[in-house]
């Protein structure tokens, strides 16, 4: 169990990461440009991973990387960047909060992985803690922002669950390396047809391009990834819950705002979520209860992130 729960706070750094990327957009980051600033993300992120690892993909890992890199990163980015502008974030958040259920169906479609009674009893738990913490009174929500935000969903959801069906094929450094350098490849000639010139960047706004390209890019995807391929989706599914926690947080410690109780019993419902679609063992052999691939909670496949690992005996993981 000791090392199931540091696999899970290994994983946690992504969605942690990504929850600071909302401060960092919003003070730093120009707004008119989502094609670029998508690009600008990924394109950095990827190659900076690929001088790490140094290793080109090989048979089918081109073509499954460009699939990878549209769905997780290039329509991804951009999605979220449309919802981000149309929607209250408190909505946008929201919607994106329900990822757990959808990775959830998404994995025991594509890979197998029924939900256990556990997770799914954390997902209920923690989107209610989400509700709690983000929504307030609002206006009219725009529907375009709407389905952009359950696009990003869907397309996120189920590249989550192919690279975590594809990770025994390559190591966690080099497949991350390529699905950026996918999206961003293909958002690229869209970024110059639609936006024309990039943006101009001040020291301001390229260091935080350059902070959202090391940290909530490169290390982050790093992270989610190596914990798809090493624990269930449903699991790594709810670690991802943190994301809009890390959001909040940060406005109370950098934007001065406060938190209400209301919001404080969400803060909580969201962490005993999380906790509570941990997978637990259920024996030396087989599945865990959750769904988890057997051998699941071994520390060794975490340490050997920027080594090749063994397909798991014809079973997708």
């Amino acid at each position: 169990m000791e090392g199931i729960l540091r696999r899970m706070l290994l994983t946690a750094v992504a969605p942690i990461a990504w929850g600071t990327t909302y401060y960092v957009t919003h003070a730093h980051l120009p707004a008119d440009a989502p094609l670029y600033g998508a690009v600008l993300r990924a394109l950095p992120a990827g190659l900076l991973l690929l001088a790490v690892r140094r290793r080109l993909p090989h048979g089918p890992w081109w073509w499954k990387s460009l699939v990878l890199g549209v769905l997780n990163m290039g329509a991804f980015f951009v999605l979220v960047y449309v919802a981000a502008q149309l929607l209250p974030t408190s909505i946008a958040s929201s919607v994106m909060a329900t990822s757990p259920l959808s990775l959830m169906l998404f994995a025991w479609a594509l890979a197998g992985e029924r939900p256990g009674a556990r997770p799914l009893a954390g997902a209920a738990v923690g989107i209610a803690g989400v509700g709690l913490l983000l929504l307030t009174g609002v206006g009219a929500v725009d529907p375009v922002g709407v389905l952009a935000s359950v696009a990003a969903l869907l397309s996120a959801s189920v590249g989550y669950v192919l690279a975590k069906r594809w990770s025994g094929e390559v190591d966690v450094l080099a497949s991350t390396s390529w699905q950026l350098i996918a999206g961003g490849l293909v958002l690229l000639p869209a970024a110059v047809l639609g936006e024309g010139a990039p943006p101009r960047l001040d020291t301001d706004s390229a260091l935080a391009f350059g902070y959202v390209t090391v940290v909530a890019t490169a290390l982050a995807f790093t992270a989610w990834f190596a914990g798809l391929a090493r624990l269930p989706a449903s699991t790594v599914g709810l670690i991802g819950l943190l994301n809009p926690v890390t959001g909040v947080l940060l406005g109370v410690l950098l934007a001065g705002d406060t938190l209400t109780g209301r919001q404080l019993v969400g803060l909580g419902m969201v962490l005993l979520g999380v906790l509570a679609g941990r997978p637990a063992r259920s024996g030396a052999r087989g599945r865990s209860r959750d769904g988890g691939p057997a051998g699941a909670d071994r520390p060794a496949g975490w340490r050997r992130l920027g080594r090749s690992s063994p397909i798991h005996a014809g079973k997708p993981e």
